[in-house]
C-alpha cells in the first residue's frame, strides 16, 4: 500500500478507528507535537554515544509511540483500543520519571543562571526535544480544557518528561566530549 492515500487533500485526517476530523484538530494537533517530540529525541538518540544514553532515549520514544496512540483514539473508541491490546499512559510510567529526574538531580550540580543550549549536539537536540514537549504539554492541556483529555495521566507524564529532558541536557552538557 503506497504512502499516498489521497484521503488528506481535503484538509481532513483520520484517528484511531477510522474517525474523520479536519487536520487541525485539536486531537491531531496534540498527538502531532508528541510525533515532533518522538522526532527530536530520535535526533538526541543519534548523537547519544552508544549504551544507556540510547537505551533510556529509546525507552521514552516507545513510551511516546504508546502515548501518541491513546491521543489519536477519541473517547468513544478507547474501550475498542484497549481491548486491541493497546495500554494507557499510566503512572507508573510517571513514575518512572521521577525515579530518573531523582537520580540526576542527585549527580549533577546546581545550575546558576540560565542554561544556554547548544553546548554539544546531544545536548542541543535534548534541549530541542524539551521544547516540544512543553508545546506538546501545552496542547494537551488544551483538550484537558476542552473536556477530551479522557487519561489526565498523559499531561502529568509529559510534564514530567520535560524536566527529564531538561535534566539530561544538562547531563549531557556538563560531559566531557569524549563521554559523547
Amino acid at each position: 500500500m503506497s504512502i499516498i492515500t489521497r484521503t488528506g487533500d481535503d484538509g481532513i485526517t483520520g484517528l484511531m478507528y477510522n474517525r474523520r476530523v479536519p487536520k487541525h484538530h485539536p486531537r491531531v494537533e496534540a498527538y502531532g507535537c508528541v510525533d515532533e517530540l518522538n522526532a527530536a529525541l530520535g535526533l538526541a538518540r543519534a548523537h547519544a554515544p552508544a549504551g544507556p544514553w540510547g537505551l533510556r532515549l529509546q525507552e521514552l520514544q516507545r513510551d511516546l509511540v504508546r502515548l501518541m496512540g491513546e491521543l489519536a483514539t477519541a473517547a468513544e473508541d478507547l474501550s475498542r483500543y484497549q481491548a486491541d491490546g493497546f495500554l494507557p499512559v499510566t503512572a507508573e510510567m510517571t513514575a518512572k520519571l521521577d525515579g530518573q529526574a531523582a537520580e540526576l538531580e542527585a549527580r549533577l550540580k546546581p545550575l546558576r543562571g540560565w542554561a544556554m543550549p547548544g553546548e554539544n549536539p546531544l545536548s542541543a537536540a535534548l534541549d530541542l526535544a524539551r521544547t516540544i514537549c512543553r508545546r506538546a504539554e501545552r496542547r494537551v492541556t488544551q483538550l484537558h480544557q476542552d473536556g477530551q483529555l479522557h487519561n489526565p495521566e498523559i499531561l502529568r507524564y509529559l510534564n514530567r518528561l520535560a524536566d527529564l529532558l531538561w535534566l539530561l541536557a544538562r547531563e549531557a552538557a556538563s560531559a566531557p566530549a569524549a563521554q559523547l
